[in-house]
């Protein structure tokens, strides 16, 4: 996921490509160039400012008269911090090209506001709402249990404390994020909190910290985080947890504002709580991304593996997933999603030999769907529902959980 936000040079970025069409057809550039600008571009939309400097530089060496590269390597320069190159850069534009009335009003904002010192970029979100749910402990869909023992089929009724419990609940969450290279590194936190009316014992905090970096390898973009969390149960630690992940975006020949890339990650899982439980998880995931003016989509389809560090029931476990989202406008003020995840997960051995002989096949669905309508520039309200079948061919995991929730959101920059 991409954090960083670049702010004034990568609307820039955009408005030059237009300004500068004509002006680099003139140019007679070799089929070299347009590669070497789109990676500059590329390279400001990720918030690597060092490398589109260069690469920028590079260019306008190579290609005096292309007056895109000259504006954006100009507002590269301020937004780095170099006052004094930009302020020559700007200088040179005014009087080697003819810029748009729109160009010369950015360039009057960069200089009234300044290029004395890199400023980095930070982001905030607040949310705040309630919601009720429908099983909170995942209480079993059937509240009678069937197994094999040595004399045949035995039935079991379940106590209530494995049957569904419904509660309502109040939420607080937040996420920020803050650049702390001027080539795009940035630092992130998140958490969240869910407090329940009478539950309290699956009230819920959970807390995770990293960071994440671009690269670029010619032609192949690459971004890398690493990630530590904790979560509690009831109060109580429950979960920590620590993540490294490798995201490479191939060269491949796809339609405008289609992405493809390849993640891999592996994440250690310690249970305070629970006895054998711990497991590293590795993963490899495809994912497609498209988006325009009013939509987003994505689409993803990956395999996992997670590698039991204990005598944990059922052993090792095998599995796949797939995850679909698709998000749109609708008007100028309200917003809608939508989302599916689907996993399934397969033990490696039975899952408690002598109780419980099957071995453990996990198959999840969920579903959610949200609408965000906007209160103003930085508030918003959102509704969002969710619901979650677990199937099993061990009943007593089986489980269907509802949630909806009310939720205000603030965003800062």
């Amino acid at each position: 996921m991409t954090r960083t936000t670049f702010g004034r040079a990568a609307w820039s970025a955009l408005l030059a490509c237009l300004w500068a069409a004509p002006v680099h057809a003139q140019t007679g550039a070799g089929s070299d160039q347009p590669d070497l600008y789109q990676q500059a571009l590329q390279s400001i939309s990720e918030g690597r400012r060092s490398d589109a400097s260069r690469e920028l530089a590079q260019l306008v060496q190579q290609e005096p008269l292309h007056a895109g590269a000259w504006f954006d390597l100009a507002m590269t320069q301020c937004a780095l911090g170099h006052g004094d190159e930009a302020e020559r850069m700007f200088a040179t534009i005014e009087s080697r090209f003819q810029p748009s009335r729109a160009l010369l009003e950015l360039i009057a904002q960069a200089r009234e506001e300044g290029c004395a010192h890199w400023h980095p970029t930070t982001s905030l979100l607040l949310g705040l709402g309630r919601g009720i749910e429908s099983n909170v402990n995942q209480g079993a869909s059937s509240r009678t249990y069937v197994f094999d023992g040595p004399e045949g089929h035995y039935e079991q009724t379940l106590t209530d404390d494995f049957v569904p419990k419904h509660d309502q609940y109040t939420f607080l969450n937040g996420d920020a994020t803050r650049e702390l290279t001027p080539n795009g590194v940035v630092g992130f936190a998140q958490f969240q909190l869910r407090h329940y009316d009478a539950l309290h014992a699956y009230d819920s905090a959970s807390l995770f910290a990293g960071v994440e970096a671009p690269w670029r390898f010619r032609r192949w973009s690459l971004r890398t985080s690493g990630a530590l969390g904790m979560i509690t149960l009831g109060g109580r630690p429950y979960q920590h947890q620590a993540q490294v992940q490798v995201r490479v975006g191939p060269p491949l020949p796809l339609p405008n504002s289609t992405q493809f890339s390849v993640v891999g990650s592996l994440t250690y899982n310690q249970y305070l709580a629970l006895t054998n439980f711990d497991s590293n998880v590795a993963e490899l995931r495809a994912q497609f991304t498209h988006r325009n003016d009013t939509m987003y989509a994505s689409a993803s389809l990956g395999a996992q593996r997670d590698h039991a560090l204990a005598l944990r029931p059922g052993g090792d476990r095998d599995g796949w997933y797939a995850n679909l989202l698709y998000r749109r406008r609708l008007g100028e003020r309200a917003s809608a999603e939508l989302g599916y995840v689907h996993q399934d997960w397969t033990g490696n051995e039975a899952y408690s030999p002598g109780l419980i002989d099957k071995i453990r096949a996990q198959s999840t669905d969920i579903g959610r769907a949200s609408v965000t309508y906007a209160l103003g520039k930085n508030q918003s309200l959102q509704l969002e529902g969710r619901i979650v079948r677990n199937h099993e061919n061990i009943s007593i995991f089986q489980y269907t959980d509802r949630q909806l929730q009310l939720s205000w959101q603030w965003q800062g920059f």
